[in-house]
């Protein structure tokens, strides 16, 4: 069940108090899910009943996305602020330092917290920030186009395309490699998600000039994409390896940009191997 904390940030404007949506089940270190813009915390749904078989899971609605509430006024949506605020989110929630995965936006934001040593491993599906200019303004075409879909269209006429495998593919085809997989009552939820993200409009904006630059030594680091992804292509994965060299680069076959629901074993694999990497005892 989703509940909610109220934690302060910091931001440009001093201290602000902030509200976040979240849902925790499961024992052991924590793990952290993050999702991609537009989206809400139930993309991870997929694989938290396998990740909660050996890890205290908290999923999390980003600042301005799904149940969470918008950020206060005038504070923006930049790394340099949504970063810490998850490592404060993690204080007020009582866990420090989370193994933590996330995709796409969430993928960059796991990095950023990983550099900024608020996290014990990394695992980034797609992660965002390791694109070209022409590639950033692809992905950002195909993103406003999902957001505007999800804007105009009646519900009923939302209803009526999740019922069916075309229509779950008009929606949702961009992100999913197999949309069929995902329930009609799942699509109509994230196809509001986006529209109602009061996030998003800022978020892509603060995106546009964000490229990831930095290593994360001293920390495991999965960066993982799938082989279907048609919002990030794949060949960012190359470029990800070599800013971060020390990261293990893994091929997602058959799966796309939001990889948990085309191939839900494989992802909670790759999430786990890499949390039971920080833990391993050194040879």
């Amino acid at each position: 069940m989703t509940a909610t904390v109220a934690f302060t940030i910091d931001s440009p404007l001093g201290p602000r108090t902030t509200t976040v949506a979240y849902e925790r089940k499961g024992a052991g270190e924590p793990l952290l899910l993050l999702h991609g813009i537009g989206h809400h915390l139930q993309a991870w749904h997929p694989v938290t009943d396998i990740l909660a078989a050996e890890h205290d899971v908290i999923a999390v609605d980003l600042p301005g996305f799904g149940s969470s509430e918008p950020l206060p006024p005038g504070v923006p949506y930049t790394l340099d602020t949504v970063a810490p605020a998850l490592g404060a989110l993690c204080t007020a929630l009582g866990f420090e330092r989370p193994h933590v995965a996330g995709n796409s936006l969430g993928g960059l934001l796991a990095l950023e917290m990983g550099r900024s040593n608020l996290v014990r491993s990394i695992t980034a599906l797609s992660p965002a920030g390791f694109w070209t200019e022409g590639e950033r303004r692809y992905a950002f075409a195909a993103l406003l186009a999902l957001r505007a879909g999800a804007r105009t269209l009646p519900l009923p006429a939302v209803d009526r395309l999740s019922r069916s495998a075309v229509g779950r593919a008009a929606l949702t085809g961009t992100i999913y490699a197999r949309p069929s997989r995902r329930s009609p009552e799942a699509v109509v939820a994230e196809t509001l998600a986006l529209r109602h993200a009061t996030g998003f409009k800022d978020t892509l904006a603060a995106g546009g000039s964000v490229r990831f630059t930095a290593d994360v030594p001293g920390l495991p680091v999965t960066i993982a994409w799938g082989t279907r992804d048609r919002l990030l292509l794949r060949r960012q994965g190359v470029r990800a390896k070599h800013t971060v060299p020390g990261a293990r680069l893994v091929r997602l076959p058959g799966c796309g940009h939001v990889p948990m629901s085309d191939d839900p074993a494989l992802v909670a694999r790759v999430v786990l191997d890499t949390a039971r990497r920080a833990t391993a005892p050194v040879a």
